[in-house]
């Protein structure tokens, strides 16, 4: 893990997403490039002349180069590598963009703007699309320990796989691994591939893990992995995202819903 994507923006999770992403960095000798995309409306209702798009313009790249000269010194305080790139454009077409060449695009859990509720449609989208396993940090975040336990939620899935082979480095820095399988009443598989199969794929790189099955009971799949993660003292959620065909962009349901409406960890999700 050598090629890390901070995404930029001045809202309530900035800190913790900087925190996580300093701890990262310094923990695994990678280079960090925070990302700002700056994106604005170029047309306003009675706006015939533009000018009031002008001025909004304006006003956002103004508030994109404080935001910017607020950050860069406590980063250059830092004791990591790191570079800054703005970005003119909304912040899902940038973000893929660059995380096309990170290991890892480490975003927040909310909107970007506004007071909308529920999972993040950012986390949602960049979750299906990106080239790079996301990790999405709750606001509540200040740090990342990359030695402590990591929880492995598995269902044989693709997506499950391609989770777990993305958070290898964490899982070989972890103290303890876990893998967890959660059984519904219809004792449904969402793919062909065993927990055991899983695990035996770790062993052969150094990581070894206990494998767990937990009965979902009358409880949601995302309260019963919250649960196995908080007795574990885990730091750190791995798990594949949106393995159903769905149209994700405007209905959000299922477990990787549930995890991202309000993560008690860091999550890191692959699809």
């Amino acid at each position: 893990m050598r090629s890390l994507l901070l995404h930029a923006h001045n809202d309530p999770g900035f800190e913790a997403r900087l925190q996580v992403a300093l701890d990262l960095a310094r923990a695994f000798d990678a280079h960090l490039t925070v990302l700002q995309p700056i994106a604005f409306n170029v047309a306003l209702p009675g706006d015939a002349y533009g000018i009031f798009a002008a001025e909004t313009a304006s006003y956002v790249r103004e508030q994109a180069a404080e935001f910017r000269q607020q950050t860069e010194p406590r980063l250059e305080a830092e004791d990591v590598r790191w570079d800054w790139a703005d970005a003119i454009g909304i912040a899902e077409a940038s973000l893929l963009e660059y995380a096309a060449l990170a290991d890892l695009a480490i975003i927040g859990t909310g909107p970007i703007e506004g007071d909308a509720v529920g999972p993040s449609p950012l986390a949602g989208l960049l979750a299906v699309h990106c080239r790079a396993p996301i990790l999405v940090v709750p606001d509540e975040a200040r740090a990342m320990v990359p030695g402590a336990p990591v929880v492995i939620a598995w269902n044989g899935s693709l997506e499950a796989s391609r989770a777990l082979k993305a958070a290898l480095p964490l899982l070989k820095a972890a103290s303890s691994v876990t893998l967890v399988s959660v059984t519904t009443s219809e004792d449904e598989q969402a793919g062909e591939l065993p927990a055991l199969a899983g695990a035996r794929y770790l062993d052969r790189h150094g990581v070894i893990c206990e494998v767990v099955e937990v009965p979902q009971g009358e409880h949601k799949v995302a309260e019963v992995l919250n649960e196995v993660a908080r007795a574990r003292g885990a730091g750190l959620v791995a798990m594949g995202a949106y393995g159903k065909p769905r149209l994700f962009e405007t209905l959000f349901g299922g477990v990787t819903a549930g995890m991202l409406r309000n993560p008690k960890l860091p999550l890191l999700l692959a699809h």
